[in-house]
This record gives C-alpha cells, sequence and structure tokens, in this order.
C-alpha cells in the first residue's frame, strides 16, 4: 500500500499538534508533485470546508481520480450535505442504539446534547460503541452529532467539523484518535504486503445459519494463501476499513435492512470487486420481484399469485387457483424462514394475516412436492457445483425451525455438475444470468411433469462437507479465481 498523506489548507492549521512528515497543503496535493503519487496512497483531507465545490470537496474528488484512498469520500460529502440523505443512512441505527448510551451522559433534564467523533472514537467511554457505528456510516475524520431528546433522544444534525475549531481536551482526543488510525493502517499494510490481492470476508461468528460454516472459511483462507490471496475475516464493527481491500466476499446472511448491504454498496462505491453485489441482493431477497421476472421470461415455476394486504377477497379464489396444500410466502424471508404451508382453507385467512403483519405484498404458489431439492450454484453465468438438498426428518421443507431459535438441516450431497439432469443446469443457469454475473444458488424441483424453478439465491451456502463435496478445495479455487481475474480487470481500467 502506498504512504499516508495529512491534507490541510494551511500548514499553519497544524501548529498545536507534533510536527509530521506526512502533513503537506491542500494546495500541493492539488498541484504540486503529490498529484503522481502512487495508486492507493492514503488520504486523510482536514480541509477546513467540504461544502460543495470548495477545496476540500476538490480534495476528495481528485483524490479518488488518482486512484487514492481517501477520507472523507465524496459520498460521504454529498451524504452529509443535505439531511434528507443522510437521514436514510441512519435507518440502520437502532433505537437502543441511542437511548440508553445518551440516558449515561445526560441528565433527566438535558434536552440537547452534542458528540464529536473523532475517527471513530469518543472522549466519553459510554459513548464509545456509537461514535463507531456513526463512524460506520459517515466515514469522515471529525463528526459532529447533535441530539434531541423529544420524550426519547434522536439525532438532529449530522455534519463534518474541522480540526481548526478544537480547542483543549478536545485537541487531545483528536490527536490521539488519528495517532491511532493512521498507525493502523501502516500496520495491516505491512502484515498484507506479500499478497497480489486482499479479500475481505464479511461474516457473523454467532450466526446459527451462515453461508459459509467456520471450516470452509478456513479453507478459503488456506486456498487463496496458496493462490497469492490475503483473505482476511471482517465483522460489521469494520465497516471503516472496507478501503483497505480489492474485493469484498460477504458471507452473511443478506437483507436490504442490515448492514450487509450497506457493505455491498460502499464497497461498490470503493471500486471494490463485490460479491455479492447490491443489485443482486436486491433482486434475489425478494420472492414477489423474482416470481414475477421468472414469469415474465416463461421459465418454469410452480403457479403462483401476488397476494396484498388490502385485498382479501383474492384469498377466496387460491384454492381454485393452486389447490391445497399451498404455500405462503414473505418476499425476503431465507433458510426457509417467512414460509407458511397452509393445508386447509380454515388455515388460509389466519396464515395470510400472520404475514402481512411483515409485508404489504406476499406470495402464494402451488405446492410441489419432491424428495429433495436441486441447488445449482452458478458463477459469472457458470454452474460450479450441484447438490440435492434432501428434506429435514419429518418435515417438508429442508430446515426445520423450531423454538427458541432450534433448527434441523436434511442431508445435502454434492456431485460433478455433468452428473445433475441436464434440464436442471440449463434452467439454473438460464435463471441465474436473470439477476447478474454474480454467484448464485438457484434452488429447483424436478416432477415427472418437468423442472421447476423456486428461487434464487444470493450468497449462496458454500458450506465445507456439503457444497464442497465433489470439487474440494477446487470449488474455493473456483471461487478465489473469479474474485482474482475480476481485480485484474478492475486494475487493468484504472491504468
Amino acid at each position: 500500500m502506498g504512504r499516508l498523506l495529512i491534507v490541510v489548507d494551511a500548514l499553519k492549521d497544524w501548529r498545536p499538534y507534533y510536527p509530521s512528515e506526512n502533513l503537506i497543503s491542500v494546495d500541493d496535493y492539488l498541484f504540486g508533485g503529490w498529484r503522481d503519487a502512487p495508486a492507493g496512497t492514503r488520504v486523510i483531507n482536514l480541509c477546513r470546508r467540504y461544502k460543495y465545490l470548495s477545496t476540500g470537496y476538490y480534495c476528495s474528488l481528485l483524490a479518488e481520480a488518482r486512484r487514492h484512498r481517501v477520507l472523507p469520500s465524496v459520498r460521504t460529502i454529498n451524504d452529509l450535505s443535505r439531511k434528507s440523505l443522510y437521514s436514510l443512512n441512519l435507518e440502520g441505527l437502532g433505537n437502543e442504539d441511542l437511548q440508553k448510551p445518551l440516558d449515561k451522559v445526560c441528565g433527566p433534564r438535558e434536552q440537547h446534547h452534542t458528540l464529536l467523533v473523532y475517527f471513530g472514537r469518543t472522549e466519553r467511554p459510554e459513548l464509545a460503541e456509537l461514535g463507531r457505528q456513526l463512524f460506520e456510516v459517515f466515514t469522515a475524520p471529525i463528526l459532529r452529532v447533535d441530539f434531541r431528546r423529544q420524550e426519547q433522544w434522536r439525532i438532529h444534525a449530522v455534519s463534518t467539523q474541522g480540526f481548526h475549531k478544537l480547542v483543549g481536551q478536545e485537541e487531545d482526543c483528536f490527536a490521539e484518535a488519528l495517532d491511532t488510525f493512521s498507525r493502523r493502517i501502516w500496520r495491516r499494510a505491512r502484515a498484507r504486503r506479500p499478497a497480489r490481492y486482499d479479500l475481505a470476508i464479511l461474516q457473523n461468528p454467532g450466526e446459527a445459519l451462515p453461508p459459509s460454516n467456520t471450516k470452509a472459511l478456513k479453507h478459503f483462507i488456506r486456498v487463496g494463501r496458496e493462490l497469492g490471496v490475503e483473505v482476511e475475516l471482517i465483522e460489521k464493527r469494520h465497516y471503516a476499513q472496507l478501503a483497505e481491500y480489492d474485493a469484498l466476499f460477504i458471507r452473511e446472511t443478506t437483507a436490504i435492512s442490515d448492514h450487509t448491504y450497506r457493505f455491498a454498496t460502499r464497497a461498490e462505491s470503493e471500486g471494490l470487486v463485490v460479491m455479492d453485489d447490491p443489485q443482486s441482493i436486491l433482486r434475489c431477497t425478494n420472492k414477489v420481484y423474482l416470481a414475477d421476472l421468472l414469469q415474465t421470461h416463461k421459465l418454469p415455476t410452480p403457479r403462483g399469485r401476488i397476494l396484498h394486504r388490502g385485498r382479501p377477497a383474492d384469498l377466496a379464489h387460491l384454492e381454485a387457483e393452486l389447490g391445497l396444500p399451498l404455500v405462503l410466502k414473505i418476499p425476503d424471508g431465507s433458510f426457509s424462514r417467512g414460509v407458511i404451508k397452509v393445508h386447509s382453507r380454515e388455515e388460509l385467512p389466519g396464515a395470510a394475516a400472520e404475514l402481512f403483519q411483515r409485508s404489504e405484498l406476499i406470495l402464494a404458489q402451488e405446492y410441489v412436492y419432491t424428495e429433495f431439492d436441486w441447488r445449482i450454484g452458478v458463477l459469472n453465468r457458470r454452474p460450479i457445483f450441484a447438490c440435492r438438498y434432501f428434506m429435514s426428518k419429518g418435515h417438508w421443507q429442508i430446515v426445520q425451525h423450531g423454538p427458541d431459535g432450534a433448527f434441523s438441516e436434511g442431508a445435502g450431497e454434492a456431485m460433478a455438475v455433468h452428473e445433475a439432469p441436464p434440464a436442471v443446469v440449463k434452467t439454473a443457469v438460464k435463471a441465474a444470468g436473470l439477476i447478474g454475473d454474480g454467484l448464485y444458488g438457484v434452488d429447483l424441483k424436478q416432477t415427472p411433469k418437468g423442472v421447476y424453478l423456486i428461487e434464487v439465491n444470493d450468497n449462496p451456502n458454500l458450506d465445507a462437507g456439503v457444497e464442497d463435496g465433489y470439487l474440494g478445495d477446487e470449488l474455493y479455487r473456483v471461487v478465489l479465481g473469479e474474485f482474482m481475474r475480476r481485480v485484474d480487470l478492475c486494475r487493468g481500467r484504472s491504468r
């Protein structure tokens, strides 16, 4: 990785702090020899203002044009320019994330509180986690966050703060945070220097049903080392460090409403190769969209109908249209969650009402029985593995969810792609191609009447002992090889 540059409007702004060989003026950065600093150079933009078309704005804008990794990014600057924009980014910050920490530091009569966040750090330890989360959303050197209490605490405004306005203890906290942040960058750079590629795998060690088990993640790390790919496992808290990598591989169950989608969007905006990309997540995590897409392209699917909460009369026609039993699904369910099998017309209103509490639209489909489901893994429009998933014992789904988070799974059996029925493979590849060129798991049922497409999944399971049952290490080589190919293409375009 390149060196670190700290860019300021004028060198005199730095007088309260120790001299630094990394310090340069914005004039030198924009017009001097630093404009030719190599790609990957780290730039911390500490200009006084980031207003649109200001010098600070151009510092970040031209840093990105020069393939330097700048903080804050132009996207962060733009997001913070209007409350209507940054309010959307704050939706992932839960109510509990605000109330308890602020109640600890504010008196019962206090109605306003201002928090300064320095590279994710705060002066008050009670607000450390809140500061870290805010820095993950808005990766800027110094954030000024204004809170107001109206029965409960709310974020009233978020803006950047110029370091030249800091005084006393604020200066000390800023200097310490900058020192910690910059040293962390250097340590990580030395550790990964021998590798040609840096791949981050986003995972959640506490997830009950992750897309890749612990053993598979270890295989990715080991095989990656053989290929010259430094694979590093990251978690939700590492959002601010995404720009350090060449690529992101999401191995955590994705959802539009949580951090996985933010990671994918941020990685794409930073120019990383990312699987799955935001568009694939958007398309695959909504079963209503998928059903309509597959029907529009006349691919074979079980008979189905989209239901709206405001049209209860449509329920009366389902038995005649789809027969019984039938299946109701919420759009964004995963791992057999949010799916109800309805056996009789009496059960239908209650089952629909339960799912309508979670979504305005739900999907009704005819029930198609098979002993197992096919899963074809497709990467860049090519099949890479075939697997049969058997139903959980005594249950009609592959995963049976019980109370208190308990679950049981049916067995999985991998085989060579050429051993799977050609019609299954051909249909899977065609369906995946409608989503994109990423990594997908296409679920299908094979019956005497033909092949039926069930759904296309983003971030499909790649588990040691299941999906790699036939290919072994070759499965990990294929996936990592595709990341390498895409990174090389990005590097070629940026030369």
